[in-house]
């Protein structure tokens, strides 16, 4: 039951975490914005059509799609989303989470500039930066995190294990540097605007410019799920209730947590600009500077302890 749970969650967050985003942003602007589900009627739109390839793509600008979609898939299913268990787990699955979101990353890119366009190929060179830049935060968070609780899995390093002044540190700290990585991968302001269509201050949004149909549903699809993971993390990571609580009890505070992070995450949109493209990197090194004092503390208090 708690598998097909997480399945269903896995395929319904995106869209509704989405369509609160977008409500939560037009709220904030004094409309009423669009329907909750609205993602998900774009997206059987896209399906019907029929995508159009251009005559100097190879093999790779086709390929794309499905292996984001599907490495961002598999990574869904190693972070728990509803409880305190994930469909997958094993020691050091959070190493694995990375790397299925660096092979879907790499394929993107090349099949960005597998089309010869300029601004695609400007916006994967931007989407490498950034994501070398991130990169440590996430491993400084999740790396704390293990460090913290002992513990190499998601479904044992996530879990409430004491509430103390240091143990709160160390999960505010990771979950902001979390929230920061998670606004760059799933192209969510400031750092990147969903909804531009100016090339030259696009990143995401460029590099799959070429891309139309169920190729281009895959993608925005794909971007939702990382939303879905993301926002679950912080939440699974924030979740007060201990692991002996009753499995219901921490699967609606869980999907509460979920949806408060795309709230938080539509009001940062409606209430801050992008920053600008030279702001961008100082904004992700905050983050793992953030990570980087969870840990320190981790490690003070583990020697306190000791």
């Amino acid at each position: 039951m708690t598998i097909l749970a997480h399945l269903a969650a896995l395929l319904l967050l995106p869209i509704v975490l989405v369509g609160i985003i977008n409500r939560t942003r037009a709220r904030w602007s004094g409309r009423k914005g669009p329907p909750i589900l609205q993602g998900g009627f774009d997206l059987w739109r896209l399906l019907k059509k029929r995508p159009v390839y251009s005559e100097v793509t190879t093999g790779i600008f086709r390929l794309a799609p499905l292996v984001v979609l599907a490495t961002t898939f598999v990574s869904g299913l190693l972070v728990p989303l509803v409880g305190r268990a994930a469909p997958l787990s094993f020691a050091l699955d959070f190493v694995a989470l990375a790397y299925l979101w660096a092979l879907g990353r790499a394929l993107m890119i090349l099949a960005a500039l597998d089309t010869g366009s300029p601004f695609e190929g400007m916006g994967a060179s931007r989407e490498a930066t950034w994501a070398a830049l991130a990169e440590p935060g996430l491993f400084l968070a999740l790396g704390t995190l293990a460090a913290a609780s002992g513990h190499s899995s998601f479904a044992e390093l996530l879990p409430v294990q004491a509430v103390t002044p240091a143990a709160i540190v160390v999960r505010v700290g990771c979950a902001l540097t979390l929230f920061l990585i998670l606004q760059l991968e799933a192209a969510r302001v400031p750092i990147d605007d969903p909804s531009t269509h100016l090339e030259l201050t696009m990143i995401h949004e460029v590099m799959i410019l070429d891309h139309s149909g169920p190729d281009l549903a895959a993608l925005q699809y794909a971007t939702g799920l990382k939303l879905t993971i993301g926002a679950g993390l912080i939440a699974a990571l924030l979740n007060p209730l201990g692991p002996g609580e009753p499995a219901i009890w921490v699967a609606a505070v869980s999907l509460g947590l979920t949806f408060a992070v795309a709230i938080a995450i539509g009001c940062v949109e409606a209430l801050t600009a992008r920053l600008q493209l030279k702001a961008v990197p100082t904004y992700l090194v905050l983050g793992s500077l953030v990570g980087l004092l969870a840990l320190l503390t981790a490690a003070f208090d583990f020697g306190a302890r000791r």
